[in-house]
């Protein structure tokens, strides 16, 4: 772990980490920051093949019953998945030192990802009413139907956050077709791989962390 301009510390973690081991962490750390005994951390890591139902979630949201294990989690949202390929961002950060504006955080990681895939020449945004960030153009093409390649899933403590973002590198998509992605149907899911864009693990997680922290800077 090391140190980010005193704002949070970072974890990175490079093999597959077991899902259920990593809430325990969480719930752990967040609790350590909320008794003033931990700092604030950014986790980057990523997870074996699952699929998580959050507090929102339906039984409808799945279409196939697979090998895949399927978890009930107590972060927002609805039901998604996880997997290789897929950069999976625990943010562990105490709002009690900020704005208490849990409207205006995940606008921050939403407009972290935004800017993060503009430096890749893709053009994304939000949807009142969808979840996540949705890819409208790539590499000078229009899309004809946006799709989603980042998920947004939070739960707050004594305003101390914990879960985060999801986003697709380049994970096998066809793990989305036996789920309705966050309850929304008839939207694609797409990945950085499926958009032409071949980037390293370690470039994408510096480019978030420059973007996260500069626009936790101003919370």
């Amino acid at each position: 772990m090391k140190n980010l301009n005193n704002n949070f510390k970072t974890k990175i973690s490079n093999k597959n980490v077991d899902y259920i081991n990593a809430f325990k962490f969480m719930q752990k750390k967040v609790n350590g920051i909320i008794n003033h005994n931990e700092d604030d951390l950014v986790w980057l890591l990523n997870h074996d093949h699952i699929y998580t139902c959050g507090t929102s979630a339906s039984e409808k949201e799945i279409i196939n019953i697979t090998n895949t294990p399927i978890i009930q989690t107590n972060r927002g949202g609805k039901t998604t998945y996880h997997g290789p390929g897929q950069r999976v961002i625990y943010l562990m950060v105490n709002l009690n030192k900020r704005k208490k504006d849990i409207r205006k955080f995940i606008d921050l990681i939403g407009q972290s990802v935004i800017s993060l895939l503009q430096d890749l020449n893709i053009e994304s945004t939000t949807i009142q009413d969808r979840i996540g960030i949705w890819v409208t153009k790539s590499n000078g093409k229009i899309l004809e139907k946006e799709k989603k390649i980042a998920a947004i899933g939070l739960r707050i403590k004594k305003w101390v956050t914990y879960h985060g973002l999801s986003f697709n590198i380049n994970p096998d998509l066809k793990y989305y077709k036996n789920i309705h992605p966050c309850g929304i149907e008839n939207y694609s899911t797409t990945s950085l791989n499926e958009l032409g864009i071949q980037i390293s693990q370690k470039k994408f997680d510096g480019m978030f962390l420059n973007y996260f922290r500069k626009g936790l800077k101003n919370l």
